[in-house]
């Protein structure tokens, strides 16, 4: 079997890797990096800003039950780490306002992540692609690096002194995702790299590692029913971020979460539903302010009511609130009890009176016909149940002790986000960069 030793070792070559990888050959570190895939970049391929909770006021009131340390550690080196993308000669747009709390910035992502690539490749580092990590090696319960089997069976051991899991989640596998996200999450759509199957999180546990709360919840978005991905760009043109500012009702003819609060909060709300789908109700200011706007500034705005009919979806237009009685039957939904719903609504806004539940966000009635159906499903990008680190980014034993040469970035981690997000991809580059800057640590401090 052949073996060689490095100082960093990387499982998983998207944001978290990559970025670690780029900064450790930087610090003068030699580093190896593994992925199961035939290309670098996982998820963050389709993404295109980095953003997060502007000050810790606003991350706690977001995201309350989330780890105390990795909030501080996020907002507090978010602005590094946007530092650091300029630093390696990549395009940084000036901050906006995204998801009505947070701040953030634009970006090319695939143009970062190349050039992440070539940085390691530069610096002497080495990317070994469509490469299986089977096991951690330790040594007097220190994780000393990994036994890889690449494509062609070979296999071959890499010590090293610290190990970095960044492999982006396990969401590619229904059986962690039933087990540890909702036991329907098998179902959903896969908004995200198919890679991404719990390469990091099993590698981890075997080793001891502590994981997160099981009922953390995940990222994602809505998307219409019956209409599967055919392509990464329907990632965002499928997702219906328009729910915000409308009314969705579950097959019990009901409202049962606030809508306004964020899409991808209504997403995990609605997985808990019956058979996790519902109906999202626009009117036509909805259409007009927000079904063929952008989500954020700079964004292509596209059409999502008539994608989702040109794509086969559940999908009608009312003329007016009467017409919501003539649903399909077979579309399980009561047309008449979702017109009333409607109509009380108006009735309730239109009186100043109180909505349950609540509209905190946007209270403006629905009242401007025609209406836009469309039925609609959560889809997932990534968990929030993962491996527990600490705000230096160590994985965190049982006891609550750092597994000694064992760090994890990105997706694969938990604890930092409950049941609410702030940006996957500034958590992944502020971790991934913590990750490098503890593997160089010793090597400066011998």
């Amino acid at each position: 079997m052949v073996g060689e030793a490095v100082d960093l070792l990387i499982v998983g070559a998207g944001m978290g890797g990559l970025t670690a990888g780029a900064r450790a050959v930087r610090d003068g570190l030699s580093v190896v990096v593994v992925d199961t895939s035939t290309d670098v970049g996982g998820s963050a391929r389709f993404a295109g800003y980095a953003w997060t909770a502007p000050n810790h006021e606003v991350m706690d009131r977001h995201n309350p039950r989330g780890d105390l340390a990795l909030k501080r550690a996020l907002v507090d080196r978010f602005a590094e780490g946007v530092s650091w993308i300029r630093s390696v000669g990549v395009e940084v747009k000036d901050a906006q306002r995204i998801l009505g709390f947070g701040r953030g910035h634009q970006f090319d992502t695939n143009h970062y992540l190349d050039t992440c690539r070539r940085l390691v490749l530069d610096g002497g580092g080495r990317i070994l692609l469509a490469t299986h990590t089977e096991r951690l090696l330790t040594e007097q319960d220190a994780v000393v690096g990994a036994e890889l089997r690449s494509s062609d069976g070979a296999r071959r051991t890499v010590r090293a002194r610290a190990t970095l899991l960044a492999t982006g989640g396990f969401q590619g596998d229904a059986a962690l995702r039933a087990a540890h996200v909702h036991p329907h999450a098998d179902r959903m759509e896969l908004r995200s790299n198919p890679h991404s199957r719990g390469g990091g999180y099993r590698l981890a546990t075997q080793v001891g590692a502590a994981t997160g709360h099981a009922d953390a919840g995940f990222y994602g978005h809505l998307i219409p029913s019956c209409v599967p991905f055919t392509d990464p760009a329907d990632f965002v043109d499928l997702s219906l971020y328009y729910s915000e500012h409308a009314l969705l009702f579950n097959l019990r003819n009901e409202r049962f979460v606030d809508e306004t609060l964020g899409d991808h909060l209504t997403a995990m709300a609605l997985l808990e539903q019956p058979e996790s789908r519902g109906l999202l109700i626009a009117d036509a200011r909805v259409f007009r302010d927000w079904i063929v706007g952008s989500y954020v500034d700079g964004a292509v705005a596209v059409d999502k009511f008539a994608l989702a009919n040109k794509r086969g979806g559940r999908a009608g237009l009312a003329e007016d609130l009467d017409e919501l009685a003539c649903l399909p039957e077979e579309w399980g939904y009561r047309g008449d009890s979702i017109r009333d719903g409607v109509k009380r609504f108006n009735e309730r806004v239109s009186a100043g009176l109180a909505t349950a539940p609540g509209r905190a966000l946007d209270p403006l009635a629905l009242d401007e016909p025609p209406y836009y159906v469309i039925e609609t499903v959560p889809a997932i990008t990534f968990p929030f149940h993962g491996v527990r680190i600490d705000d230096q980014a160590r994985v965190l034993a049982e006891n609550g002790e750092p597994l000694t040469g064992l760090l994890a970035a990105g997706s694969d981690t938990g604890g930092l986000w409950h049941r609410a997000y702030a940006g996957g991809i500034a958590s992944a580059l502020v971790f991934g960069l913590t990750a490098a800057d503890t593997a160089a640590a010793p090597a400066r401090h011998p």
